[in-house]
């Protein structure tokens, strides 16, 4: 749960009394608020009242760049001899360490960010994720409360973001795991954004899925021996094995369905 607008300026008075540093951890601009702008609303308060500042960004979810890791530093400085001062180390730190990083994904980002019409598509389909992992939040809540648990389950739609803490304990995480096979971090943190609204529709497109997934990628395929005595493909025992892999599949009734 983030501060209010209001709970933010006081913070930074604080900050600012202080004499402090602020560093900015912007991992899911956009699955926030559903407006990535909005969700950038406190980097921009703090550099509008005078503060030096880090930032870090990723973009590897927003952008659904996981496998690139693609993300930024930026730093706000006091003046422009700082700045300099500031990339030059920076500079001495990343050459031992990477030296050069992958430009593919990044220069994906620069492109859509560097264009309006593109910019203004990456908001809308930002807000359409944040949107479907917010119903599955409270669609959470409601069948958990539907099915009689006692405890309260508010925070779950208070919260905001890919993630939501459940509040349930190590032992009862574990349980979880152990006798019903759901899975989530030890703390109890669970993705919201890998939640399902199961309907009689969901569950044909999802085992038709997995059967196309089972014919093409687990079972094996028929090698096909190049010295056969004819030179030709034995066509016959290709639909043999087809036809089992077909009968193994409709047979099998996983308990999720």
């Amino acid at each position: 749960m983030d501060p209010t607008p209001e709970q933010w300026k006081q913070i930074s008075d604080v900050v600012k009394e202080k004499k402090l540093l602020p560093f900015f951890d912007c991992a899911y601009q956009g699955f926030a608020s559903g407006n990535a702008p909005d969700d950038a609303f406190a980097i921009r308060l703090f550099v509008e009242e005078g503060h030096n500042l880090a930032l870090v960004q990723s973009f590897s979810k927003n952008f659904g760049l996981y496998g690139q890791r693609i993300g930024a530093l930026s730093v706000v400085a006091g003046d422009e001899d700082e700045a300099k001062k500031v990339l030059s180390q920076l500079k001495v730190s990343i050459r031992p360490m990477y030296s050069n990083p992958p430009r593919h994904g990044a220069r994906i980002v620069s492109t859509i960010l560097s264009d309006a019409v593109l910019t203004q598509d990456f908001i809308e389909e930002c807000k359409g994720m944040a949107d479907r992992i917010n119903t599955m939040r409270v669609s959470l809540r409601e069948h958990l409360e539907a099915d009689g648990s006692s405890r309260s389950w508010e925070h779950v739609t208070r919260q905001i973001g890919m993630f939501a803490y459940s509040g349930m304990s190590k032992d009862e995480v574990i349980a979880l795991r152990d006798k019903h096979h759901i899975y989530c971090t030890l703390d109890g943190r669970i993705s919201m954004a890998l939640l399902l609204l199961v309907s009689p529709f969901s569950v044909v497109l999802l085992r038709a899925s997995l059967r196309v997934m089972w014919l093409t990628l687990v079972t094996p395929y028929v090698m096909l021996h190049s010295n056969d005595a004819n030179g030709e493909v034995d066509m016959l025992k290709q639909d043999r094995n087809r036809s089992r892999r077909l009968k193994r599949l409709d047979s099998w009734n996983a308990p999720m369905w």
